[in-house]
């Protein structure tokens, strides 16, 4: 499975035809995606790109396009959040996708929010494998985190002045607590279990004029880490660079 998480930007509203090329181009069987709240721009990408399965609500930032089959899909809210989670089942036994966008800004009380947000959907995730008895142990988190990952160096230099005066007061860096909440519950980050070294590969998602900062991940479980065969940010075809504010992020899934 060819999965996709990809933040169109304040609905995608006037760049429907450059998002579905963009996506199209990727060949994706599934796509994540954040600032999907216009249900009518969502179903023209899913028609363009030859979706036949596609799920977005007004108001809601996070929605799904699919070329396999969708068992069941839903929003939902859990404690702190402030977009819902957006919950896919997808049929041919394949993972159950959670599509999630956290609370933007960067300072360490922006963080502090995300975290609390995190943890109020990991929870949530948590009680439902108890309450399904592990039916979908293999599962997928997709979308914008909006946040850093530890060992990654951070340059807040290409930043708007205010977002660099949040980042002063804040210790002159941003909290890494929201990325470290994954790994601590056992998931693996889907771009470094493929690329190990940050140095070498950042793996910048935003922004596409002068990408600086990774903010779009894809997590696992860590027991199913060896099913994650390859993870790219597409910066291809050249139209990415207008579709919207953030590079997507493709991961390919291997089959049991």
């Amino acid at each position: 499975m060819r999965l996709l998480t990809y933040n169109i930007r304040e609905g995608g509203v006037g760049r429907a035809d450059e998002i579905a090329e963009v996506i199209e181009a990727a060949q994706a069987d599934v796509v994540a995606l954040q600032e999907a709240r216009n249900p009518g721009v969502v179903e023209r990408i899913a028609q363009r790109a030859g979706f036949p399965y596609w799920g977005s609500k007004g108001l809601h930032s996070t929605g799904f396009l699919s070329r396999v089959p969708v068992v069941d899909h839903a929003w939902r809210h859990p404690p702190h959040t402030r977009h819902a989670l957006l919950e896919v089942s997808l049929g041919d036994g394949l993972p159950r996708l959670f599509v999630l966008h956290l609370r933007a800004w960067f300072s360490k009380w922006s963080e502090q929010r995300r975290s609390r947000e995190l943890r109020g959907l990991l929870d949530g995730i948590q009680e439902q494998l108890v309450r399904e008895k592990h039916a979908f142990a293999f599962h997928l988190l997709a979308g914008d985190f909006n946040a850093l990952a530890p060992g990654e160096r951070f340059d807040s230099s290409p930043m708007p002045a205010w977002i660099r005066g949040m980042v002063w007061l804040s210790g002159r860096d941003i909290a890494r607590s929201t990325i470290e909440m994954m790994q601590s519950d056992g998931y693996v980050d889907a771009w470094r279990t493929v690329h190990a070294d940050p140095e070498a590969e950042p793996g910048y998602t935003f922004p596409v004029w002068e990408p600086h900062v990774r903010l779009d991940y894809v997590f696992a479980p860590s027991a199913y880490a060896d099913r994650i065969n390859a993870c790219e940010v597409r910066r291809i075809p050249e139209v990415t660079r207008s579709a919207s504010d953030h590079f997507p992020l493709l991961v390919e899934i291997a089959e049991k």
